[in-house]
């Protein structure tokens, strides 16, 4: 079986604030760090036992202005009612914003958050859809 990990990378306008935001509002850990490499600053946020983690960068020689749109998002799925509310409280008080989603989906069953570059997070209250016995059974398949 192949394993992957997942390493989603984004260009923040501060490291230390959004550092603090993911830490505070997801219970994240920095992992590991890098000054300077190439030009390039960054932090590694995650949990040790998860086989994905959150990059966030900035590069002083050549600035880039995170971009993203409304439907650029982080979904987390988090099937347990009490963590989901936990999680949920934790977003507001780490500072990100709660704010209706574009597509309606993703109000029904979460709650999406935007932090201060514009990013948002989605934290769904539902378990991950598998995929068994060769069902396509994929949450956008689902979704109407």
């Amino acid at each position: 079986m192949l394993f992957l990990t997942l390493r989603v990378a984004r260009p923040v306008t501060s490291l230390v604030q959004s550092s603090t935001l993911y830490c505070r509002g997801l219970g994240l850990e920095q992992l590991g760090a890098f000054t300077d490499h190439d030009g390039f600053s960054g932090i590694m946020l995650g949990q040790r036992d998860l086989p994905w983690h959150l990059e966030f960068t900035q590069c002083d020689a050549h600035p880039l202005r995170p971009t993203p749109t409304q439907e650029d998002m982080l979904v987390l799925y988090l099937p347990d009612e009490e963590a989901w509310l936990t999680t949920c409280e934790n977003m507001l008080a780490a500072g990100f914003c709660r704010l209706p989603a574009v597509n309606p989906y993703w109000d029904r069953n979460g709650q999406t958050f935007c932090d201060h570059d514009g990013y948002r997070t989605v934290i769904q209250r539902q378990s991950w859809p598998s995929l068994t016995d060769g069902q396509k059974n994929h949450s956008a398949d689902t979704r109407r």
